[in-house]
């Protein structure tokens, strides 16, 4: 069974996820994580903070030079 992101346990059945998202969008259901929402966009942005400015210019700089290392297909 799907869990969701507190670990509550998901409907698995179309009907009753659709119902659950139906919820969601309307906001009778929160569904949020320590007041954030989930997202790829939330680590990084964390990560960046905590660096310091030579050692993000550094990271840039390895990142920049894998991507031009690439062959051209």
């Amino acid at each position: 069974m799907p869990r969701g992101p507190k670990g509550e346990k998901r409907p698995a059945d179309t009907i009753g996820a659709a119902v659950m998202v139906a919820k969601i969008a309307t906001g009778e259901v929160d569904d949020q994580v320590d007041g954030r929402r989930e997202g790829g966009l939330v680590g990084g942005k964390s990560r960046s903070e905590s660096r310091t400015p030579e050692e993000r210019s550094e990271l840039a700089r390895k990142a920049a030079n894998a991507r031009w290392a690439k062959e051209k297909a």
